[in-house]
C-alpha cells in the first residue's frame, strides 16, 4: 500500500525496461525524515548496488532539513537499504546478469508512516527503443485528440 508518494523518478521509465519492482525500507536519520516529510528529495541519477550481502542506495539527494542545526545530514550520503537476506541474494544474482541495473522509482511512506524505495531491476534502452516508445504515445495523444473531437 502506497501512502503519501515524496518523489518519483519519472526519467528511469524514459531511459530502461522496468522488469521487476522491489519494495525496500531505508534508513534515515531524524533530519532527513524531516526532510522527505516536507517532499525535499531528489531521485534522479541515483542507482542501488549490493555490497557484502547489504543493499545500499546512492546518489539520492535529499536537502538538509531548514531547523536541523549542527546534527543535519548530508545531502548525498550513501543509505542503506532494508530488506529480507534472501531478497537481497535474489537481486544481487539478477543484477549481474548484464545489462540490468537497480534503479529506484519512487520514494514514499507507507500507511504506517515509514519510509520506503521502490526499486527496479531494469534493463537500459538504447535510442531506437527510447524513439518507438515517443513515437507510440503521440500515435496514442492523436487517437485520443480524434475521438474527442467525434464527440
Amino acid at each position: 500500500m502506497v501512502g503519501k508518494v515524496v518523489t518519483v523518478n519519472r526519467k528511469a521509465r524514459h531511459d530502461y525496461h522496468i522488469l521487476e519492482t522491489y519494495e525496500a525500507g531505508i534508513a534515515l536519520t531524524g533530519t532527513e525524515v524531516k526532510s522527505l516529510r516536507a517532499g525535499r528529495a531528489n531521485l534522479q541519477d541515483s542507482f542501488a548496488r549490493v555490497e557484502n550481502a547489504e543493499l545500499f542506495l546512492y546518489n539520492m539527494h535529499i536537502s538538509p532539513y531548514d531547523q536541523g542545526n549542527r546534527f543535519n545530514h548530508e545531502p548525498k550520503r550513501t543509505r542503506k537499504l532494508l530488506m529480507h537476506k534472501r531478497e537481497i541474494l535474489r537481486l544481487l544474482g539478477k543484477s549481474r546478469e548484464k545489462g540490468l541495473a537497480l534503479i529506484p522509482l519512487k520514494v514514499y511512506f507507507n500507511d504506517r508512516g515509514k519510509a520506503k524505495v521502490e526499486l527496479a531491476l531494469a534493463r537500459g534502452k538504447k535510442v531506437y527503443d527510447k524513439r518507438e516508445d515517443m513515437a507510440a504515445r503521440d500515435a496514442r495523444r492523436e487517437m485520443e485528440r480524434a475521438l474527442r473531437g467525434r464527440m
